[in-house]
């Protein structure tokens, strides 16, 4: 079979901790002839390529049929991380509204959660539900200088959207699965007060009370520059708050939302009592954070029975991370524990091209960045000579060679909120039960006016 050729064209702590929370028949596997056992121990490639299902395009809107194999991996997971190599590549978005759309329309998934805040992706989830604003519009105030507030969320937005206008009775959702960065709006607070105000005027004084001075957070960043103090006693209150609302025992539907509001509240004014002049202790930040993720994903499918493909950086939905002295435990790895096989991380590789991040520890702004070629002995040189120019691979179910390969750690690149940075490290089939490999990517479209 001839080669398909691929184009010629071949930390800051405190901005990791904060900023970042601020997709015919099934085809068979290659029937490569078989390597013999000596060959396959010093090259993986045909064994890689036994088990490699080729992807036409990471475009939506394009024939299905190539994601079948993918469907067939995905099997009757309930919640599908879909991870991301870098936090601003289009066909890394793209590809992602395209799982997503596939997943939908024969998987019956009905959820797309990203890492961003809970409180900003119900807003998102009340324009899909009422279609009251404009899918643009929506995307600048939500995901305002996030690496998500591109043109590739509009599309999936806009998608999802048109979805529910042609489907009533079986909609899709969108949540944000994260702390509340970078704001938590005063109308995200009444979704909590206004629920007991209706249902329980007797203690609302004592609720608003509670809030008094954490109501609303309109910058986490200048949250963060009151004394320690005082940002612990605001804590003490929010739980309080939470413990308040739970208290009344109430039941149906708009008691668990207002529990689950108020719970989100009470997790970002806990996440919000980090020390930015004391680094050891970010890491207990972190898995905290990863664990709240975790948690309000479990919340979402068990109180709406929904499957959900969950978008996040890989070193959130992967088992373990590529920097573990940062992220000790991960979203993954809590998902695991809670869901067993009906959760699947799908992690992602590309090979060159371009991307957005930031140069600067503090503020700054998305920006192009460009690499070259993988180097040799790092996992994406290898995955970039299998035939397929964009492919995926199971994992769990690789040939014992290509196993042995997935299962060693080498340098891989994990790029998120700032750059240069060094690959690290990883076992992807420790990692992932599934991988998606794209030859080359570009930095994902600018929203335009």
């Amino acid at each position: 079979m001839v080669r398909h050729r691929k184009r010629l064209s071949r930390r800051g702590l405190l901005v990791t901790a904060v900023a970042a929370m601020g997709a015919v028949l099934v085809p068979l596997a290659v029937q490569a002839a078989p390597a013999d056992a000596a060959d396959a121990k010093q090259s993986p490639v045909r064994a890689l390529e036994q088990a490699a299902h080729p992807l036409r395009s990471a475009e939506p809107g394009r024939n299905t049929a190539d994601l079948r194999a993918l469907g067939s991996m995905i099997g009757d997971a309930e919640v599908v991380g879909l991870g991301e190599a870098t936090h601003g590549s289009h066909e890394f978005f793209a590809m992602k509204e395209r799982v997503f759309r596939y997943l939908v329309e024969e998987k019956g998934f009905t959820t797309f959660a990203l890492e961003m805040s809970w409180s900003a992706g119900l807003r998102i989830d009340d324009y899909l539900r009422t279609g009251k604003g404009d899918a643009r519009q929506i995307v600048k105030e939500t995901l305002s200088n996030s690496p998500w507030e591109r043109e590739e969320f509009v599309s999936l937005i806009e998608w999802m959207r048109d979805y529910n206008s042609r489907h009533p009775g079986r909609t899709v959702h969108f949540m944000g699965d994260d702390l509340g960065a970078p704001a938590m709006s005063d109308e995200f607070f009444g979704r909590v007060t206004g629920y007991v105000q209706q249902n329980h005027p007797e203690v609302l004084p004592k609720l608003n009370e509670l809030y008094t001075g954490l109501r609303p957070i309109d910058d986490v960043f200048a949250y963060l520059r009151k004394p320690l103090t005082e940002r612990q006693q605001l804590a003490t209150k929010a739980q309080e708050a939470l413990e308040l609302v739970s208290s009344q025992k109430g039941r149906g539907e708009a008691f668990e939302w207002a529990e689950q509001n108020a719970r989100s509240i009470a997790q970002t004014a806990k996440f919000l009592t980090m020390n930015p002049d004391d680094p050891d202790s970010l890491p207990t930040f972190q898995r905290f954070r990863d664990k709240v993720m975790a948690q309000n994903v479990t919340w979402w499918q068990q109180h709406t029975g929904q499957k959900i493909l969950l978008s996040a950086h890989n070193n959130h939905v992967a088992y373990a991370a590529s920097e573990p002295e940062l992220y000790p435990k991960t979203q993954g790895s809590f998902l695991r524990d809670t869901m067993g096989r009906n959760y699947l991380p799908i992690g992602f590789t590309f090979h060159q091209g371009s991307f957005l991040s930031k140069d600067t520890a503090l503020g700054g702004d998305w920006k192009k960045f460009t690499v070259d070629a993988a180097a040799p002995g790092s996992n994406e040189h290898t995955l970039d000579q299998v035939r397929y120019r964009d492919f995926c691979l199971d994992l769990r179910t690789a040939p014992a060679a290509a196993r042995d390969w997935l299962n060693t750690a080498r340098p891989t690149r994990n790029i998120g909120t700032q750059f240069p940075v060094k690959p690290r490290d990883v076992a992807l089939a420790k990692d992932f039960d599934v991988l998606i490999h794209l030859s080359q990517v570009r930095e994902a479209d600018k929203l335009k006016p």
